[in-house]
């Protein structure tokens, strides 16, 4: 049997920071990530998660240096993101919170990131193991050959076993691990399964690559739209790339049903609908609302070839549920997508991922596991409580409390130069500003001292 002393399951950004943390400080460390073959992609690589950007303070939030991410992951600077509603607009160039990276964020190639997170673990000593999945966990937390007291022994999909000290839960929003390792630690109604069950705790988000015509691209802007499309916190986007091509996606809850939708409401959907579109559908008729009355969609905006996972798209699941607490006194830790953690209304979040697994394998390396919670929650938990907060706040909006929002946005905006955006002094210049502001307010009050976490260590039983 293998021995290693912190084995991960999952190779994105949180298990792949988790491997590198942990290589570095001198710990034998291996990655288990099942592999997922890419148009874009030389070889088996971690699934996409989400649409590949950066705001300009998640660099600090992910504890990463713009300048030490290579160029060829970078698409494209931000200089700002517009935000359209059924009839109203606002553009943001700033995010409202203190930052070291000049712009207002970036895009970037997902699955170069991801190659380089694993190329900088592998740089460090650590073992990245491409194409053999974890079937079963096996804990034992009585085991006096280990100096914590707990081992855990991993079943591969070949059928190899392998013995670790610490065990780093990293598989991203599917959580298939993770609800089988945590369910047996948790009491009946708390269950990793039910808590974290992908189709009621995750999203769906869909994206095409197209080439956009020349005097349409703009290169340094994110573009979402709000209040067209049904489903708590769903809204299409367009993200710009390299050389007049963007993805162009969308993010929806699973398993709606269109009949609980009024279709005359909503920009993108139709009166003869008998099922919630699909992701191509909706992107089509986001461009032809957008541009249809002058271009003709399909050969001005063509999907283009050798990008995405597979036909110039991508289908891929987003944590939309609030994070979990781990059970570290077993030597578990859960990071990244896995443990729920969301970023600005409810996508999945490089950012946090990259921060979790940094903490979670610094510390198992240094066998101080049982501070993962704490550690997280110092460095994440301001933007998990401003976002869960925010999403309450939206859960319920329909297409003319967007766009009532983003007007109130907008004179919020207008009445200084101060670089906040979210203030009760920006929500008094803004007619029902101090409404929106006070709501806000009382969902972020809900979510203090750790809140936001929705099982906490004390409900394991360890």
């Amino acid at each position: 049997m293998k021995h290693v002393d912190v084995a991960i399951v999952g190779g994105g950004p949180a298990g792949s920071a988790a491997a590198y943390a942990a290589a570095d400080r001198g710990a034998d460390a291996v990655v288990y990530e099942k592999g997922v073959p890419r148009a874009d992609r030389d070889r088996l690589g971690p699934d996409s998660t989400d649409a590949a950007g950066f705001l300009d303070y998640w660099l600090e939030v992910a504890d990463l240096e713009f300048e030490n991410i290579p160029e060829d992951v970078v698409e494209q600077e931000l200089a700002d993101t517009e935000f359209a509603g059924p009839s109203e607009s606002v553009t943001l160039d700033r995010t409202g919170v203190d930052s070291d990276y000049g712009n207002f964020g970036f895009t970037f190639h997902r699955a170069k990131f991801d190659d380089w997170l694993r190329e900088r673990a592998e740089d460090a000593g650590a073992e990245y193991v491409a194409g053999t999945s974890v079937k079963s966990v096996d804990s034992d937390r009585s085991n006096a050959d280990r100096a914590a007291g707990h081992s855990h022994t991993l079943t591969l999909g070949d059928g190899e076993e392998v013995e670790t000290e610490y065990l780093i839960l990293a598989d991203g929003p599917q959580r298939q691990v993770t609800m089988s390792v945590l369910d047996p630690l948790l009491p009946e109604g708390k269950q990793a399964s039910e808590v974290l069950s992908p189709p009621t705790a995750n999203h769906i988000a869909y994206q095409e690559y197209r080439r956009i015509p020349e005097e349409l691209f703009d290169a340094d802007s994110l573009k979402f739209w709000w209040g067209w499309m049904p489903g708590k916190t769903a809204y299409p986007w367009i993200f710009p790339n390299r050389d007049n091509v963007a993805r162009v996606g969308l993010t929806m809850p699973i398993g709606m049903d269109v009949d609980d939708f009024d279709a005359s409401e909503w920009r993108l959907l139709r009166e003869d609908d008998e099922r919630i579109p699909s992701g191509g559908e909706y992107v089509r008729r986001l461009l032809e609302e957008l541009y249809g009355d002058e271009y003709d969609v399909e050969s001005d905006f063509p999907r283009v070839e050798g990008h995405g996972k597979s036909d110039s798209t991508e289908t891929y699941p987003i944590s939309s549920t609030r994070p979990i607490e781990s059970p570290t006194k077993a030597g578990i830790a859960v990071a990244g997508g896995a443990m729920g953690t969301t970023s600005a209304f409810h996508e999945g979040g490089d950012h946090v991922a990259h921060r979790t697994g940094l903490l979670a394998g610094k510390l198992a390396a240094e066998g101080r596991l049982t501070e993962y919670n704490d550690a997280w929650h110092d460095a994440i938990g301001d933007e998990l409580r401003r976002n869960v907060a925010m999403a309450d706040v939206v859960s319920d909006f329909g297409p003319d409390d967007w766009d009532e929002t983003i007007r109130i946005t907008r004179q919020m905006l207008a009445s200084n130069d101060s670089g906040k955006i979210i203030t009760k002094s920006n929500a008094r210049h803004a007619g029902g500003g101090l409404k929106l502001y006070a709501k806000y307010k009382r969902a972020k009050f809900r979510y203090r001292k750790g809140k936001y976490a929705q099982i906490r260590e004390s409900d394991y039983r360890l």
